[in-house]
């Protein structure tokens, strides 16, 4: 059997970096799941549902690759990212008692921002199981597509939840390739 012409490199380098995503995961499900508490009602709670369940599901895939390459789960850096998602609910948004609006809307900025990150993640692991059989391309590739797919919710969620804020129209933030 012929060596793959790029074989894979840094296997504890990759044990590192899915563990990082994993607490992640973690840490996007925490925060979804206060969100739809919060939005409970309205419009938002039923995208923020699925975005929930899609992000259960996510967790569940990367586990299973984390299985299929032999990767321990670090408890520790689970653990870390919840207590931190717990302790950013703290925040200084100009209002000491109650919600501030612009609670909603650094709420979907960090979780448009956190899901392009989780998708560059899937990316890195398409791209290196084209040197590992063990990783599940299509799975991948549906991973990134649902990502990207929710990227995209998330850009027209936070662009009307800024608007919603300091006022103007959310359609002013959208640009096209003649620009």
């Amino acid at each position: 059997m012929s060596q793959p012409e790029h074989p894979q490199r840094n296997t504890e380098l990759l044990g590192i970096y899915v563990n990082d995503h994993l607490a992640a995961a973690t840490g996007g499900i925490e925060l979804v799941s206060r969100m739809i508490g919060v939005h409970r009602g309205s419009r938002w709670e039923p995208p923020l549902q699925q975005l929930l369940a899609e992000l259960r599901d996510e967790k569940s895939s990367l586990l299973d690759v984390m299985r299929a390459l032999g990767i321990p789960v670090r408890q520790y850096k689970q653990i870390g990212v919840w207590v931190a998602e717990k302790v950013t609910r703290v925040k200084f948004n100009g209002r000491l008692l109650s919600r501030s609006p612009l609670s909603d809307l650094v709420e979907f900025e960090f979780l448009a921002s956190a899901v392009r990150g989780k998708r560059s993640g899937f990316e890195t692991l398409r791209i290196t199981a084209e040197v590992d059989d063990r990783l599940p391309k299509a799975e991948l590739d549906r991973l990134i597509d649902q990502a990207h797919q929710q990227y995209e919710w998330l850009t027209d969620a936070r662009r009307e939840m800024a608007a919603a804020v300091f006022g103007g129209r959310a359609e002013a933030a959208e640009r096209t390739g003649s620009q």
